[in-house]
């Protein structure tokens, strides 16, 4: 299929956040990731700082204000606390890329800019999404630098070497957005990057006793990229994807799903280092033994159902494939942003249909135990 963009992959997400140093430790030692770069006054940056970490094909930015004029950072962090600002995709051509999402529907922010030094040529442009995101689309193929011009190489003091989390790369980046703003998004997207939807849950697909939310799925057209969108639906009581936008005060990023090879030794592992994950009722694997028994294909399953329930984890089949996830709890005091944890099995290539209800059960008991869950005038 074509793409014609010349959309290569994700590369880097940026958050800005009340302090990027202290997060940035909480990285290393928790999920595993090194610092291989750093921008602030030391580098002619007086106002901000940013730590570049990576962990093989992940890149995160972690960027805070060090000054009270620091608009940007300062006005991002105070409507919604610690968040995702914009997020990066690699690209043939950044003037192309740019050009053609911008000869659509995309709004542009940045115009294509060349940053040089010493280590060559890093290209860059932007455009809107969301409602203070950007979509960041980069060319460093003639950098050798330390991620982009304005970086240097840094190490910051660890207490002890860092575990093996087995992270690789993004799966999906999820978005959530207000009511009756999917379809917006959705053909926003769609049209400037020229993707095309690939999965759409219309109301009853994904819901509870309680609540209930509309998704859809836009991918590359190659499947290079993809980027599910999700909307509040009408029910009972309010819904995760109401939480956040309450609480993030708007449209915007809710996860990111990081892929791994090995499941049950990465959640394993993360939890030994301090990572909070929400809580799957033991009921759901009693049914999961019991469906795949009455099914006669336990053997598709090659891993311990034992410690997917000991670890917390989902398990979704789909035909000769099955889907490995779980999900963090927020990552901060605010009931937004968080990681899934994700291992495609057999050439699994959905999102967890048949987890949901377990899933959005778990999410509403963190909901209730913060007070959040609560009547919807509009159900």
């Amino acid at each position: 299929m074509s793409n014609k963009l010349g959309i290569l992959n994700y590369d880097y997400v940026e958050f800005f956040l009340g302090s990027a140093k202290m997060t940035s430790y909480w990285y290393i030692h928790a999920l595993g990731f090194k610092l291989s770069g750093y921008r602030g006054p030391e580098t002619g940056h007086p106002e901000k700082c940013s730590y570049y970490l990576t962990k093989n094909n992940l890149k995160i930015l972690l960027t805070s204000a060090i000054k009270p004029e620091s608009y940007e950072i300062n006005d991002f962090v105070l409507k919604h606390g610690d968040g995702v600002r914009r997020w990066a995709v690699k690209v043939d051509s950044v003037e192309k890329s740019f050009e053609m999402a911008t000869n659509k529907v995309a709004v542009p922010i940045k115009k294509p800019v060349k940053l040089e030094d010493e280590y060559g040529c890093y290209e860059e442009a932007s455009i809107k999404l969301y409602d203070d995101v950007e979509l960041v689309f980069i060319d460093n193929s003639n950098y050798n630098g330390v991620f982009k011009p304005g970086y240097r190489k840094e190490n910051i003091a660890v207490l002890h070497e860092s575990s093996e989390t087995g992270l690789i790369e993004i799966d999906h980046i999820v978005g959530n957005v207000r009511e009756n703003e999917m379809n917006y998004w959705e053909n926003y997207l769609n049209e400037s990057l020229d993707f095309e939807t690939c999965i759409s849950f219309g109301p009853g697909d994904i819901s509870t006793r309680y609540s209930a939310l509309l998704s859809k799925v836009v991918h590359a057209k190659d499947d290079v990229i993809k980027n599910p969108i999700n909307e509040p639906y009408k029910g009972r009581y309010s819904s995760q994807i109401e939480e956040f936008i309450n609480a993030f005060h708007g449209s915007g990023v809710q996860h990111i799903a990081l892929k791994t090879d090995d499941i049950i030794k990465t959640v394993s592992t993360l939890r030994k280092n301090g990572i909070e994950f929400i809580e799957i009722p033991n009921q759901y694997y009693s049914d999961l033994l019991k469906n795949e028994l009455k099914k006669g294909k336990t053997e598709r399953i090659t891993q311990d159902i034992d410690l997917l329930k000991e670890n917390g984890i989902l398990c979704d089949i789909e035909g000769t494939g099955y889907l490995l996830q779980t999900f963090t709890k927020p990552l901060s005091d605010r009931p937004t942003f968080f990681y899934e944890i994700i291992q495609r099995c057999n050439g699994a290539c959905g999102f967890g249909q048949g987890n949901f209800k377990a899933l959005f059960e778990a999410i509403e008991h963190d909901q209730d135990e913060r007070g959040t869950l609560k009547l919807n005038e509009k159900g």
